[in-house]
């Protein structure tokens, strides 16, 4: 027999609100000690559980991140290799070092992509994780009877003014996330970003460092690019306005220059990689002393520049051979002595 002692109400043992636990021990014993002592020991259990289903859940959501983080970085490349087949297969000059050229360059597109994957990986395995055990943490201690509602006030407060105070980080952490995301551009690529133009050396989700011409490092935070070139992504133009005197016939100007350009995309030199037929546009502008003939030549990512500077060259040779004269402006200038004048003695000019 139960003593007397123990003989109280479910009210008495386990409170007004009595767990579950609580209440089956208490009916099926009758007896208060054993009720608050198996609801005592309950809780640990339940802090294991909920401990355990959110490290089953944090598991779930970092695959599920991984899967879709893989799918969103990795989805153009298949139309890249497309594109690029189908350039090669109209020009009809598929050779052994092009082709190798471009296996390093997918190769490349590749190792960027699981750059960016495990950078955009990492983060966002990093948030949900602390998601998902914030919640879990809250849980636990609702289990041991904690006020959660100062804390929560408390958390909101105090994240309202990191929020203030961390405007700009806040701003520059998601504007690196977006750049990451939508390969705006990589190691690697060359890039103007409004203030300098250089050569992407890292890509922080906080900063981007870029090495300009003249060797500088630029430390640019991801917020205040409000636009940004890049200059090597996926096939470069090198764009020439090659002008003549206007007694030029610009007929025989125009094959001339045209015979440079497909003299150089016939010879397939390695470092001056022509994809397209060289296009002449034809008479851009009327200048003051010249006639500006407009050259575009497409040429593999960065090549663009060392290809202009080739054409040019040999556009000068070209030129000069076929008579063609490359103006520049000329000035007369007339010398007219002054009347009666009379030239210095040798006492004055001592």
């Amino acid at each position: 027999m139960v003593p007397a002692l123990f003989a109280q109400s479910a009210a008495d043992a386990c409170g007004i609100d009595p767990s579950s636990i609580c209440g089956l021990v208490y009916d099926l014993t009758g007896s208060s000690g054993f009720a608050r002592l198996a609801d005592l020991a309950s809780r640990p259990v339940k802090v294991l559980l909920i401990l355990l289903l959110a490290w089953v859940v944090n598991r779930v959501v970092l695959r599920w991140l991984d899967r879709v983080v893989e799918t969103w970085v990795t989805r153009r490349t298949p139309s890249q290799a497309a594109d690029s087949d189908s350039d090669q297969a109209d020009s009809g000059k598929i050779l052994g070092a092009a082709a190798l050229r471009r296996a390093l360059q997918m190769e490349e597109q590749q190792e960027r992509a699981k750059q960016r994957t495990r950078t955009l990986g990492g983060v966002l395995r990093s948030i949900a994780s602390v998601v998902v055990y914030s919640v879990a943490v809250m849980m636990a201690l609702g289990e041991f009877d904690v006020n959660l509602g100062p804390l929560i006030a408390g958390a909101g407060i105090v994240g309202v003014a990191i929020g203030f105070g961390a405007q700009s980080l806040v701003k520059d952490f998601l504007s690196g996330v977006f750049m990451l995301l939508e390969d705006q551009y990589g190691v690697g690529d060359v890039v103007d970003v409004g203030e300098t133009a250089g050569v992407v050396e890292e890509v922080k989700l906080r900063i981007t460092q870029i090495r300009d011409i003249n060797g500088t490092l630029w430390h640019i935070p991801n917020g205040e690019i409000a636009r940004v070139a890049n200059l090597t992504k996926d096939w470069g133009r090198a764009v020439i306005d090659v002008e003549v005197s206007y007694d030029t016939d610009i007929s025989t100007a125009m094959e001339v220059i045209k015979g440079v350009a497909d003299g150089l995309w016939r010879e397939e030199l390695e470092q001056f990689t022509i994809t397209e037929e060289p296009t002449l546009a034809g008479v851009q502008a009327f200048g003051e002393n010249s006639v500006a003939i407009r050259l575009m030549v497409k040429t593999e990512p960065g090549e663009h520049w060392g290809t202009a500077r080739e054409l040019r060259k040999r556009l000068k040779y070209a030129l000069d051979e076929a008579g063609i004269e490359i103006p520049f402006p000329q000035r007369t200038i007339w010398v007219r002595p002054q009347p009666n004048t009379v030239p210095p003695t040798e006492s004055d000019l001592t």
